[in-house]
């Protein structure tokens, strides 16, 4: 990865755990990224153009959200005009109602997945936060592929699911080899397939490395390069060789995970994920239809289990 730009970074505005930092990675594209870790620091994009401004992922809680909405307007290049939701879980789409007036385009699950699941999502964030939410449903949606233009600059959005979720979406700017991956792809962090697809990802990853990005902005977690994208497939091909072995013995996910941990991925924040990973694996070992649903408040349960009782984990 060529090093970005840093000469225009954004005023950090938010205290630790949060950290956010704008880090200009092409001319007049920005990642909003965060440092620290926080209760899911989920990233975001901001591409400016003649006629305004296209967002991609819109960040949470309401503070970081507001945080986004104040360097975009000292950015002071027009209104926000378009939201890209890379998905459905709250943490990058809980700060759309901070951008009012925008169309919010995302893949055409993403508006009944959010519908279904995303406000009990949000109910996880503890204190006042939960009486904020209000959430702003995408008002365009898409199949498999639509292109937007930020001016001449052609930001193509493809749908890559069942992968995180049922519903991923990428932006990828092809003349600047600019790449959002939402949550597909993280940096530093395990992968997270519970609501998606462990061998959906794998597929998705194989079809983001053809694109040939030079700057990968991942859902969460630094700015990387294509490595980021084998560091997933062995993280996944790994869940996928555990889960087999534990599924022959008629092991259950958690006593696969008990058995497994940390193992080479222990370097990885949010280790816990494995549990949801492996009922993912053990799912699509079963057979059926990719992504489907699982009993997610016993994922949920186990998760903090395995954590040794330190409360609810991040699945999203």
């Amino acid at each position: 990865m060529t090093q970005p730009n840093l000469s225009r970074t954004g005023r950090c505005r938010l205290s630790a755990p949060f950290e956010p930092r704008t880090t200009e990675i092409a001319d007049g594209v920005y990642a909003y990224t965060s440092a620290g870790d926080g209760r899911c620091p989920s990233n975001a994009g901001v591409i400016t153009g003649p006629d305004g401004v296209t967002i991609v992922d819109t960040v949470a809680p309401r503070a970081r959200a507001q945080d986004l909405r104040a360097f975009v307007d000292d950015l002071g290049a027009g209104p926000v005009r378009v939201v890209v939701n890379t998905h459905h879980h709250v943490d990058h789409t809980l700060g759309n109602a901070v951008f009012p007036g925008a169309a919010v385009v995302a893949h055409v699950l993403a508006r009944s997945e959010m519908a279904e699941s995303a406000l009990a999502l949000a109910r996880l964030w503890p204190g006042g936060e939960r009486d904020e939410v209000r959430l702003v449903p995408p008002s365009v949606t898409f199949d498999e592929r639509l292109t937007l233009y930020s001016g001449d600059r052609r930001v193509e959005l493809v749908y890559c699911g069942p992968a995180h979720t049922t519903n991923d979406v990428v932006a990828w700017l092809p003349e600047d080899r600019v790449l959002f991956t939402g949550d597909i792809v993280l940096s530093g962090v395990t992968p997270c397939t519970v609501t998606g697809s462990v061998e959906g990802t794998l597929r998705a990853v194989a079809r983001l490395r053809a694109f040939g990005a030079r700057t990968v902005v991942c859902g969460r977690g630094p700015l990387r390069g294509s490595d980021v994208f084998d560091e997933t497939e062995a993280y996944l091909r790994w869940v996928q060789a555990v889960a087999m072995e534990g599924w022959r013995r008629g092991l259950t996910p958690l006593q696969t995970a008990e058995e497994a941990a940390p193992g080479p991925f222990g370097h990885l924040n949010a280790p816990e994920r494995l549990v949801g990973n492996l009922y993912r694996a053990f799912a699509e070992l079963d057979g059926g239809a990719l992504g489907r649903s699982l009993e997610l408040p016993r994922v949920f349960e186990e998760t903090a289990r395995f954590r040794e009782g330190a409360g609810p984990a991040c699945l999203a």
